[in-house]
């Protein structure tokens, strides 16, 4: 039952991760990126029991990003007419990138023969709040406190900027 699960979700992945390439409406490939979220998120939490961050996908990516995804995208309002045509040599560098990335990609995954043995020894807590927390506030404290001080930072400056200046107006 696992195994035939696994091959839906992970043929669901695949087909809309490519559709998301080749679909000629940007409106239609944010969309079916919302789709290949979901199945990732469906991984996360039925195979890897990690369910914390299965609903954060769902929720930072497909949920907040994707919006904004759609927004820019009907904001543009990208037609056929106001697309600049590209050179070949930037397509054919294109190509060349990818198939530089896919060759990394298979040496990379050839070498991890082993790896679903690993990720067994490990399953039992590895995507759980309680185990996260754990590790969050003892093993990375510092870098936890330096970036919730630079977020307090950033969320000062954008006020200090987007108010108005009373001595002038």
């Amino acid at each position: 039952m696992n195994n035939l699960l696994f091959l839906l979700l992970s043929s669901v992945s695949i087909i809309s991760a490519l559709l998301v390439i080749f679909s000629k409406n940007p409106v239609y490939s944010v969309l079916f990126l919302v789709l290949t979220f979901f199945t990732l998120a469906g991984h996360f939490a039925i195979f890897l029991g990690a369910e914390f961050l299965a609903i954060v996908n769902i929720i930072v990516y497909a949920g907040a990003i994707m919006v904004l995804f759609l927004f820019v995208i009907m904001l543009l309002n990208l037609n056929k007419e106001s697309e600049p045509t590209t050179p070949m040599l930037s397509k054919i560098s294109a190509i060349v990138a990818g198939g530089l990335f896919l060759l990394v990609l298979f040496a990379a995954l050839t070498n991890q023969i082993n790896a679903p043995e690993a990720l067994n020894s490990k399953a039992g807590d590895i995507g759980m709040v309680k185990k996260l927390g754990q590790v969050l506030f003892t093993e990375y404290l510092l870098p936890f406190e330096i970036s919730s001080v630079l977020f307090l930072s950033a969320m000062v400056g954008a006020v200090m900027l987007g108010k108005k200046d009373l001595k002038q107006g």
